[in-house]
């Protein structure tokens, strides 16, 4: 499985990449050809004197060392575009399956950790892949090559040859297996580094606010320290390796100078197989520190390549083949919905939860804090599967609709503003890309958005801060009900986004929802009695159970839940309430 990603490059990049291996190939048949001329330079040139023959075994040498600097080029040239329009692919594709990820998916992975699977372990398996194409085959080539032609110059000699090479494997094969463990951890480490810096980017106002710059350095301090001791760890394998290896070929050279001697002396070899014979040793020693290097790459990469298969093989959303509604007019019901979030406790979020939502009518959903209210709202998106009941949508349970078609009938606006970086028009435009200027000025309108809109320097066209950091709280919760309604989806759901308004403007912006309704049928999830008490139905939660339903003046009389949270909000008992939009 680990060949996975691999295929991929050479499903699309097959051609290129052959073309790659034979100039590797060809390259390495002309390194491996300049020892054998050098020797027959010495033993038929120098030795006899013959000026003519050293010219032309130089030739020889010079047009074969240039053919092998063309190859070397070419295939230069060609790992490179390959491996870095791999890499980009690479990264989109990794990219494209965070986007479809189901909403428990990325659970195990924090978010500081897919962003080190897009960049870090993309960028090392990117460069496996350019390694592969420009020396990881020659490696191997010139080192069986290189084997083969010394064993012909002296088959006697080679006894030295074979010990080098078990010996050099033997320590290759214990490097391995120490390194991966290692590589794994610093990666797993790099994760933690990404985790602070994001953590504290996306809270640097509260640090400010409580002076915990110490804390935070300490914090950097302790996983950046982390990450310098797991990469001296997995760096100590090849520092300890590479000179024992470099130490046995040295040997196996040095023998080979002592026994060359030998059989020179009794006559059995030339002086220029002897230095050919030393110079396919070299080549070999440099060949399999190559090869040491490959492996440790490898297992570098192989680390790299699980993470990022653990992402591409994670389970996306989930949907039925229906592609179409016949009816829009945006019903929605639970019918005994028990869910628990899949990476929690176990405990159900929900239980047993029964209700309807007709076409046109506002429900509000209201109870204690983490009494389930904004699990109804991901239940209903198809975030999270419900387990048990059915979650309906105009009568066909959501697990049976394809996800994509149903989120178009549905507009959120979520408890946590999330703005891009980009334009006031382009973050509003967001809910439905292609939306007239006109429909995103009415959403803002409508959301008591337009009139800071139009105060700020480039109005509609001014550009916002990653997170919409130029922005108060009230300004950002009402660009995000801005986006939510000029979607015009026939189901809005409103999930505690007013909480930082005041009471007058959120009053606006309920009468504003009321008025440019259209029958639109609206979950209004809050925490406020005031908000909820002009519904046209509540449903009170209490600890994922349904403690109540009906409108405000029957909760008073029939929901202690209810009715203690209205008590302890707004103090005295009232109960006339405003219709929605009031």
């Amino acid at each position: 499985m680990q060949m996975e990603i691999y295929r991929r490059c050479y499903k699309k990049y097959g051609f290129p990449f052959l073309a790659a291996a034979l100039c590797v190939l060809l390259e390495a048949l002309c390194d491996l050809m300049q020892p054998t001329i050098m020797a027959d330079i010495i033993d038929r040139g120098v030795k006899n004197r013959q000026i003519p023959v050293i010219l032309h075994f130089g030739v020889q040498m010079l047009v074969i060392t240039f053919l092998g600097a063309l190859f070397a080029t070419a295939r230069n040239i060609l790992s490179s575009r390959v491996s870095q329009s791999f890499g980009a692919d690479l990264r989109f594709d990794v990219f494209r399956k965070i986007m479809r990820l189901s909403e428990s998916a990325p659970d195990p992975i924090d978010s500081g950790s897919l962003i080190t699977r897009v960049t870090n372990d993309t960028a090392q398996v990117t460069q496996f892949v350019n390694g592969m194409m420009r020396i990881f085959f020659k490696a191997p080539v010139t080192c069986l090559g290189s084997i083969v032609l010394a064993v012909m110059l002296s088959p006697r000699l080679s006894l030295v040859l074979f010990a080098v090479v078990f010996l050099v494997s033997a320590l290759i094969v214990a490097s391995m297996k120490l390194s991966y463990s290692r590589f794994a951890k610093v990666q797993s480490a790099v994760d933690k580094v990404n985790r602070t810096v994001q953590e504290y980017l996306l809270g640097v106002r509260l640090v400010k606010a409580f002076g915990r710059y110490g804390d935070e350095k300490k914090k950097f301090d302790g996983v950046n320290r982390n990450v310098a001791e797991r990469s001296v760890a997995s760096q100590m394998v090849i520092v300890i390796f590479s000179p024992l290896m470099s130490l046995a070929v040295s040997l196996g050279i040095a023998a080979s100078l002592f026994f060359g001697s030998v059989l020179f002396r009794a006559g059995q070899i030339d002086v220029g197989r002897i230095a050919a014979y030393i110079n396919y040793m070299t080549q070999i020693l440099a060949s399999l520190i190559m090869i040491t290097n490959i492996f440790n790459t490898f297992v570098r990469t192989k680390a790299s390549n699980e993470r990022i298969l653990q992402v591409l093989r994670g389970e996306e959303d989930s949907g039925g083949s229906l592609r179409a509604f016949r009816d829009h007019s945006g019903r929605l019901s639970f019918r005994n919905v028990t869910f628990a979030y899949p990476s929690g406790s176990g405990t159900p979020a929900v239980r047993n939860l029964s209700f309807s939502l007709d076409p046109g009518e506002t429900l509000a959903v209201i109870g204690p804090t983490g009494s389930g209210k904004s699990t109804v709202a991901w239940l209903c998106l198809h975030f999270y599967e419900a387990k048990e009941g059915a979650v309906l949508y105009n009568g066909t349970n959501v697990n049976d609709l394809d996800t994509k078609v149903l989120r178009e009938q549905i507009a959120l606006a979520p408890q946590k503003s999330m703005l891009f970086s980009g334009t006031v028009f382009e973050n509003i435009a967001l809910g439905r890309p292609g939306a007239s200027e006109r429909e995103v000025v009415e959403a803002a309108e409508i959301a008591q958005a337009d009139g800071f809109i139009r105060e700020m320097p480039e109005g509609y066209n001014s550009i916002l801060g990653q997170g919409g950091v130029n922005l108060s709280g009230g300004q950002k919760q009402r660009i995000s009900i801005a986006r939510a309604l000029v979607r015009n989806s026939p189901v809005l759901i409103l999930d505690d986004c007013t909480s930082a308004l005041d009471s007058v403007t959120e009053a606006k912006v309920r009468r504003g929802l009321k008025a440019a309704g259209n029958g639109k049928s609206v979950i209004l999830i809050t925490q406020k009695a005031g908000t909820a008490m002009a519904a046209d139905q509540i449903l009170v939660l209490d600890d994922g159970a349904r403690a109540g339903y009906g409108s405000h003046r029957e909760l008073l009389r029939t929901c202690a839940v209810y009715r203690e949270i209205y008590e302890s909000q707004i103090g005295t008992l009232r109960p006339e309430a405003e219709p929605y939009g009031g």
